[in-house]
């Protein structure tokens, strides 16, 4: 009976009503009151405690900061790494493609055929290298190869019939164009593609300077035993201009000219020089044009 009556006791203290009452500190004026019981401060405390778990699983579950607790992980990481290895793999060949693409140029203004560096040579090139996993090979005829060989030779070789390569559009956009006359003098061997001059020679005083025919960057800026300091500009629209045999080239690879802004002095420089003089070459596209249609030089 004793134990009946003390937890009835203690039941009966979880309903006992209590007053919090907030005084203010010197008037005791009455400011706030509340009237509690155990039971209502105990319920008070785990609907809290419930609350504040469930808030906290929701933030862990269904947001980013779940990616900063040991264990978890972003569920687009893979897809991620995998558009992200996509991209450098683009990248990668844009890079190849660019590198040869100075590569030509390079050779072009040394004087040699330049390689293939179209779209077409670099999916070959992936293909052969995939092509050595697989165990499937595939091989092309001999009639086939000579085919391509020839068709490849007529469109990128040709440099004679130049009104059936260039555009009417492309032909126009060239002929606006103004180009700055690089040196005055007289012009002693002309253009003549078909023995393989592809400029003028220019004949001028020692020590005269070389302009820009137009803004552009320098990709080539360097010594050749056959043409001595040769310097290479690539403009806007897919112009190219070569100046060589000269005595000083003033701008280094990668630096940015104006047109009309000196590059070179006129010298003697080179196996092939026969005085002081200048060997100018245009190209347009990969293809060697007249100077004389576009520029005077007298």
């Amino acid at each position: 009976m004793q134990t009946g009556q003390k937890k009835e006791k203690w039941y009966r203290k979880l309903r006992h009503k209590y007053r919090l009452v907030i005084f203010h500190d010197e008037t005791f004026e009455e400011k706030l009151s509340f009237r509690l019981s155990r039971l209502n401060v105990f319920v008070l405390l785990v609907s809290l405690s419930v609350f504040l778990i469930v808030i906290t699983t929701y933030i862990i579950a269904f947001t980013s900061l779940r990616e900063y607790i040991p264990g978890y992980t972003d569920i687009t990481l893979n897809s991620r790494i995998y558009e992200m290895a996509r991209r450098a793999d683009s990248l990668e060949r844009v890079f190849q493609q660019k590198d040869v693409y100075i590569s030509n140029i390079r050779r072009i203004i040394e004087g040699y055929d330049a390689e293939n560096d179209s779209l077409e040579a670099f999916a070959n090139a992936n293909l052969m290298r995939a092509s050595a996993i697989d165990t499937i090979r595939m091989t092309r005829s001999q009639q086939d190869s000579l085919l391509r060989l020839e068709f490849e030779s007529a469109e990128r070789y040709n440099l004679y019939n130049q009104g059936n390569l260039l555009s009417e559009s492309k032909r126009r956009a060239m002929q606006t164009a103004n180009f700055f006359v690089p040196l005055k003098g007289l012009i002693t061997n002309a253009f003549d593609p078909r023995n393989k001059h592809f400029g003028v020679d220019i004949v001028a005083n020692a020590n005269e300077a070389i302009k820009a025919v137009l803004e552009g960057t320098v990709v080539f800026a360097n010594w050749t035993p056959d043409k001595g300091y040769v310097i290479g500009l690539q403009h806007a629209g897919n112009f190219l201009s070569v100046y060589k045999h000269n005595s000083v080239l003033l701008k280094n690879e990668g630096d940015l000219v104006k047109a009309g802004e000196v590059v070179a002095i006129v010298g003697d420089s080179g196996e092939l020089s026969t005085g002081p003089h200048l060997h100018f070459e245009l190209w347009f596209n990969g293809i060697p044009i007249n100077p004389e249609d576009y520029i005077t030089f007298n």
